[in-house]
């Protein structure tokens, strides 16, 4: 179930934003497993297990007619903004129940009916798409914002100044969010940029076309969330466009449901990124707002209970997930090109 965004500017209650995070956690820790062990999934996936803070506190703060693109590691936003979960893992096998019919996979998802507006796998492309999106949003008079999700490999595409010079000059509605998780693939931030003490950080980039930018703990969800919208009240304001980076860190491979840990990246760098698990510093962020048990009148679950509880609901929805989508159909072969130059539109 999505978080409630049918308000100006959502303010989402911590319970609520700890819960979807253990929700996309639970969710992609299961399907990495069935992935890895049955190999029925012909689709390359990439997984956001340890970065679920930056979607959910993002998401969170959108209205439902908020639009969202993403790139390549696209699970996390596409449930945070309210995707379908059964939708997203069908598409995952290729079944025509998939939420792109089974023609896109992973790096291919869609719901616009709750605004997520797609997912694409070339680096960088859906900045331009995002951009594009808000700037006809604009020209239509709509408050709608559109958001684009995107990682630090991404800002060194041409089409991440491209489109940030265009949407100052226009004053384009568009929040981009970099998930800087310090890694494109396994090469390391600090092999493809100059140090941050350089003053040419990608927040320093983006605030050199004079876009307001900010920097901050992409593992803490709340500090997300409100920064997020302060970015939408700026775009609704007519302002422009404005840039997070979020510094976060995935536990898994770059693609795949693997670990890379002494590999690509060194051991005591993952511990200490594990030791900032958005969902643990969620729940004691929930336990530490709690009332005092002696002033309570009637037993209310603490944090930890309510993610035991959570994490046994969460598995069996992804299970049952699955198990939907491998009973589901193939698409068949007379509907392989639907979509595709147009038959779609011309059978309608």
């Amino acid at each position: 179930m999505p978080i409630p965004n049918t308000t100006e500017d959502p303010v989402a209650h911590p319970a609520a934003l700890l819960r979807e995070m253990v929700r996309i956690r639970c969710v992609e820790e299961e399907l990495a497993d069935v992935y890895r062990d049955e190999q029925e999934m012909r689709t390359p996936v990439h997984f956001s297990v340890g970065q679920e803070a930056a979607a959910v506190g993002v998401c969170a703060a959108l209205r439902t007619d908020d639009l969202v693109y993403t790139g390549h590691r696209s699970h996390a936003a596409y449930l945070a903004k309210g995707g379908d979960l059964t939708g997203m893992v069908a598409e995952l096998y290729g079944k025509e129940t998939g939420c792109s019919n089974g023609r896109g996979g992973s790096v291919h998802l869609t719901d616009r009916s709750v605004g997520f507006a797609g997912s694409a796998a070339i680096l960088g492309e859906m900045i331009s798409v995002a951009t594009g999106a808000a700037w006809a949003l604009a020209k239509q008079g709509s408050s709608q914002v559109v958001v684009t999700f995107f990682g630090d490999g991404a800002s060194e595409e041409g089409v991440f100044h491209e489109s940030l010079n265009f949407a100052a000059v226009h004053r384009v509605p568009v929040v981009y969010v970099c998930e800087n998780n310090a890694y494109s693939i396994s090469s390391p931030l600090s092999a493809r940029q100059p140090a941050t003490s350089a003053g040419t950080g990608i927040t320093e980039r983006a605030r050199a076309y004079g876009i307001t930018a900010e920097r901050l703990d992409g593992n803490d969800v709340a500090l997300v969330h409100e920064a997020t919208r302060r970015a939408t009240a700026h775009c609704r304001a007519g302002l422009g466009p404005y840039v997070l980076e979020l510094d976060t860190y995935r536990w898994r491979e770059h693609v795949g449901p693997g670990f890379d840990t002494g590999i690509d990246r060194p051991e005591p760098e993952v511990e200490q990124w594990l030791e900032r698990c958005p969902v643990r510093r969620g729940t004691a962020a929930l336990h530490a707002s709690a009332p005092d048990p002696q002033e309570r009148t009637a037993h209310k679950p603490t944090a930890e209970e309510l993610v035991t509880r959570w994490d046994a609901q969460f598995r069996d929805e992804a299970r049952r997930a699955v198990a939907a989508a491998k009973a589901a159909p193939y698409p068949t072969a007379d509907r392989l090109t639907d979509g595709a130059y147009g038959r779609q539109a011309v059978a309608n």
